[in-house]
This record gives C-alpha cells, sequence and structure tokens, in this order.
C-alpha cells in the first residue's frame, strides 16, 4: 500500500507539471519520469492502471511518450507463463485422449520455444502409441525423427521409444518401428531381446516386414559375432540382454519361409552358429522347411539326428520334417529315394497294426509328448486361426503395465503366441503325409504327385512296381477298383493319358497280376471316344487272350 501511495503522489506531480512546464521541459519531465526509480521498482496490475492515467494526461497536452517504461521483464514472464501452460496443456490433452489438441498445443509450443521438456515428450509419445491409429503414429514417428535429427535425442527415455516401436510394428508400420529399434541401439539404450522379439514378430506378419525383421536381427547379431562381447563385465550386461535368441530367430525365420524370402532366411542361418543361437524343435523343423524350398538336401538328411533327439518334438513336428525330405526327393528327381521313404512308412505302419504296438505308441503318445497348437488344428480350420491370432494381437498392452513388466514376460508370451500362429500357417502348406496313432501314413497326394513324376520320368516300369509293392504292404488286392494301383491307371485314363495307362496295364501282366474287366472297359472306351481305332483292336486281342470278360456296352462304344 505504501508503494501505490507514492506512485499516486509521483503521478500527481507529474500531472501538475505538465501544466506548468512549456514543451521542451514537458519533453525533460517525460524522460525523468520514465527512469524513475519508483514506477522501475513496481510493477503490478494497479500500476498500469496508474500508468495509462499518466499517458492519458500526456495526450490531453498533445505530447506522445515514446515509452512509459521497459517492458522486457513483463514480455519474458507472460512468455514463460504461456510456455508452463502449452506444457500442462499438452500433458492434459494426452491424459484424455484429445490427440488433435495436443498436437496443436505443441505445434504452438515448437513455434514459441521449440521442443517442450522430457516429461512432456515422453506423454506424447506414449498417447499416440496408444491410439494405434496409423496417422498418430506416422507423427509420432515423425516427431522423433525431427528430435535426432535435430540432436535432440536426449528427450527421448528408452522405455518410451520401446513401446512406441511395438505399436508402430503392431499397426503394420515396420519401416518405422525398425528404424526406432536402431535408433535406440545407437544410444546404446539396449533393449532386452524379450522386449524386441514381439517387435520382430508383429513385423513378421507381412511380406516387407519379414524382411526387415530378418535384417534387423543380422545386424543387432553381427555385435556378438567372434565374441565380440565379453559376457565377464557387468558393464556389458544390457548388451548381453539384446543378444538374439532361440524364440527371436525363430520368428524371423518362419516369416521369411510365410513370405518366401528363404534366401535372407539361409543369412540368418549361417550366423546363428557364430552367436551361439540354440536348437529346439520348433527351430529344428523351420530350418527344415527352409533347407526343403532351397533345395538343401544333404542338410536336410544331417538334420535327422537331431530331430529324433530334439526333447518334446510333437508328432506333427515329425511328420512335418518327412513331409520337407520327401519333398526334396522330388525335387532333386530321386524317384528311388522317394518311393523307398513311402514304401518303408508303409512297413512301418503295417507292423504297428499286425502287433500290440500301437497300443504302446497311443500310451506313450499320451504321457510323454505335448501336443503342440499345431496338433490341435485341423486342416479345415482357418477360422480358427485367424481368432487365435487375433486373441494374440489384443488387448494392446498399456503403458503403466509395460513400464511395470521389468522383465518384459507379457511381450514374451505374445511373441511366442505369434511364432504360434505362424507355424500352423506353415503346416498347411503341407499335406503329403499324415499320422495315426503316431505313425506315418502317405496321403492321396502322395502317390498322384509320385505317379506323375515316373510318367513325366517315362518310368513307367518303376511306377508299376512302386505301387504293386504299396498294395502289397497295405493288404490290398493290387486289382480291386479300391487299390491304388487302379486309381493311378483311372486317373491317366480320365486326364487323357490313354499310353501311360495302356503301358501300366501291360506292366501289371508282365508282373503275373490280371487287370481287372473295369480297367479294360475304362480304356476301351477312351479309345473310342478318341477313334483310336489300331490301339482298339490291340486292346481288344489282348483282353481275348487275357480271358477278360468286357461288359457288352464296351462293344457298343
Amino acid at each position: 500500500m505504501l508503494a501505490i501511495r507514492k506512485l499516486s503522489c509521483n503521478v500527481l506531480r507529474a500531472t501538475h507539471a505538465v501544466s506548468l512546464l512549456s514543451a521542451n521541459e514537458i519533453s525533460r519531465e517525460k524522460r525523468s519520469l520514465c527512469h524513475s526509480s519508483v514506477l522501475q521498482s513496481i510493477i503490478s496490475p494497479l500500476d498500469t492502471v496508474k500508468l495509462a492515467a499518466t499517458e492519458l494526461e500526456f495526450h490531453d497536452h498533445s505530447v506522445t511518450p515514446r515509452h512509459v517504461f521497459p517492458s522486457m521483464s513483463g514480455t519474458i514472464l507472460v512468455q514463460a507463463r504461456d510456455l508452463a501452460k502449452l506444457g500442462m496443456d499438452i500433458q492434459s490433452a494426452a491424459q484424455e485422449c484429445r490427440y488433435d489438441d495436443v498436437w496443436r498445443f505443441f505445434k504452438q509450443h515448437m513455434q514459441m520455444e521449440g521442443f517442450p521438456r522430457k516429461s512432456v515428450v515422453k506423454q506424447m509419445l506414449i498417447c499416440y502409441a496408444q491410439s494405434l491409429d496409423t496417422h498418430w503414429l506416422e507423427k509420432a514417428f515423425g516427431l522423433v525423427e525431427q528430435a535426432f535429427e535435430g540432436g535432440k535425442q536426449t528427450l527421448f527415455e528408452k522405455e518410451a521409444l520401446l513401446y512406441l516401436s511395438l505399436a508402430l510394428a503392431r499397426s503394420g508400420l515396420p519401416v518405422p518401428a525398425s528404424v526406432i529399434m536402431r535408433r535406440l541401439i545407437k544410444m546404446e539404450e539396449y533393449p532386452p531381446v524379450s522386449a524386441w522379439s514381439a517387435i520382430v514378430a508383429y513385423m513378421s506378419q507381412s511380406a516387407p516386414g519379414a524382411y526387415l525383421a530378418a535384417e534387423l536381427i543380422l545386424e543387432i547379431g553381427y555385435l556378438y559375432q567372434d565374441n565380440r562381447v565379453d559376457t565377464r563385465k557387468k558393464s556389458n550386461a544390457p548388451l548381453i540382454a539384446m543378444k538374439p535368441n532361440t524364440l527371436a530367430c525363430s520368428i524371423a525365420l518362419a516369416g521369411c519361409l510365410l513370405f518366401g524370402t528363404t534366401r535372407k532366411a539361409e543369412h540368418l542361418l549361417d550366423m546363428m552358429p557364430r552367436i551361439a543361437v540354440k536348437n529346439d524343435s520348433n527351430l529344428l523343423i523351420i530350418m527344415s522347411h527352409i533347407y526343403e524350398r532351397n533345395g538343401r538336401r544333404e542338410e536336410l538328411k544331417k538334420l535327422r539326428r537331431f530331430i529324433e533327439e530334439a526333447p518334446n518334438l510333437t508328432d506333427a513336428q515329425f511328420r512335418q520334417y518327412n513331409n520337407c525330405m520327401l519333398n526334396c526327393h522330388l525335387k532333386f528327381g530321386d524317384l528311388d529315394s522317394a518311393s523307398n521313404m513311402v514304401l518303408e512308412m508303409l512297413q512301418k505302419a503295417k507292423q504297428a497294426r499286425n502287433s500290440l504296438a500301437v497300443l504302446k505308441l497311443n500310451f506313450d503318445s499320451v504321457e510323454n509328448r505335448n501336443p503342440s497348437p499345431s496338433e490341435q488344428v485341423s486342416v479345415n480350420s482357418g477360422s480358427a486361426h485367424v481368432a487365435k491370432l487375433e486373441t494374440a494381437m489384443s488387448p494392446f498392452i498399456l503403458f503403466d503395465d509395460f513400464s511395470k513388466d521389468r522383465k518384459f514376460t507379457k511381450l514374451e508370451a505374445e511373441a511366442r503366441e505369434l511364432l504360434d500362429s505362424m507355424l500352423i500357417r506353415l503346416q498347411k502348406q503341407e499335406d503329403m503325409i499324415a499320422t495315426e496313432h503316431g505313425i506315418l501314413q502317405p496321403t492321396e497326394r502322395t502317390y498322384v504327385k509320385l505317379a506323375k513324376a515316373f510318367l513325366e520320368a517315362g518310368k513307367i516300369k518303376g511306377l508299376t512296381e512302386f505301387l504293386i509293392k504299396a498294395a502289397e504292404k497295405e493288404d490290398s488286392p493290387v486289382s480291386t477298383d479300391e487299390s491304388i494301383l487302379v486309381q493311378v491307371i483311372n486317373s491317366c485314363i480320365s486326364l487323357g493319358w490313354l499310353d501311360q495307362a495302356h503301358d501300366i496295364i501291360d506292366e501289371m501282366r508282365f508282373s503275373g497280376i490280371t487287370p481287372s474287366s473295369s480297367l479294360y472297359s475304362s480304356l476301351l472306351k477312351a479309345y473310342c471316344e478318341a477313334n483310336r481305332i489300331p490301339e482298339i483292336t490291340s486292346l481288344l486281342r489282348e483282353v481275348k487272350k487275357a480271358g477278360v470278360q468286357l461288359d457288352s456296352s464296351c462293344y457298343e462304344a
């Protein structure tokens, strides 16, 4: 109050002085008043009112003062208050998920001062990451890139960037997700593999993402090759925790398989021994698929020992390995190995049927083998797979739970679920071999592919011998309509491969097996439709010689 009274007295003196002084004296008095220690020392809303009154008095005397008092300190205080308020506005809008307001306040802050303080930036990233909206995720990524380009990487915390990378990968944005991962590594803020394996798993759900995931693991793995990291140093603990493990490698390899980048997958396979990645049953089966796709038959053969010795190997996994082996034989045109493999399956199945071994196998299967997700899904369970995948991807973990889970066990569980869904998709791509009570059985497709390969190679005799042996091992008559040999002949007839069908029938006769009348009838009708008179005559001569009675409809044809 004392300061206010002093100010009032000064104002009255100034007003009285103005009425007596000349124009020059008015100017001198005005400058003196502007530099008055009393006015400079008091800054308050009431000062503004008094000062306005003084300016009005000067204006009435036709004097326009240039300055009343310096305004720099007031401007600074107002600006500081505005920046603090903007920061609070950004945080409040972020907590309430008002994404547009968050971005508007952020732009205002950038225009006034640049980037907000660290805690505000963190809140922005969390807000946009939890939205899982592509537009706002791209905005958040652009913010990060702008800060890094300006040398402001200290604005970001490791957890916030890792959380944003997870959200980007989950939302189908693998490129920015991998960029942020590389930023973290460059900052030496090493994310543990239990966390980034989930990021790689979400990235691997698309073709571009699967390729980038493999590249990322190759880059990370390079840091550990040839014992570059000393595991004895405690200071290297964060770096050691980032090292690619079996789960991460399995996910990346499965992604490469699903989207056809198996050559990149081989680069990963070459790196894994150099960083001491351990094999498990899932990884061994994935390796089998890669070797089969790339035609690496010798490497695939070497895997058999590891497959048979692998703990907790399921029937479905063993079936997949043998399916890969059979496919590889066919790719190489090795029909002898392929047919021998099928005959061996049939022989083991026959032994199991003729003994009590099947009971023991059933018991062991229940007691010792844990059914994998792959075994629990049938061939036609596409909807079940989609439902499983959706369950694995929802709900998105909140940041509070993310930051509390110091060992990232929830993310690791998500990564395992995604890997299971990828393995299910891989299993659906092959159906040449089935399992029954733990015993491998060739499917109809197996016989079709083998028969086609034999026919294309012109090995009619080899095909006939194989089919006769297969029928014998299945304890089924060779000449009946249900036998695989007769079915192959009928398939050739329906496809118009009449010469091949006739050759197989001839090989049957040479082997001492009399073809059924239905086979001769089908072939004769096909010859008649094709108007192949010489072949019709030859076939009728063979029928008469074999003593087979044809249906009267054949002669009408």
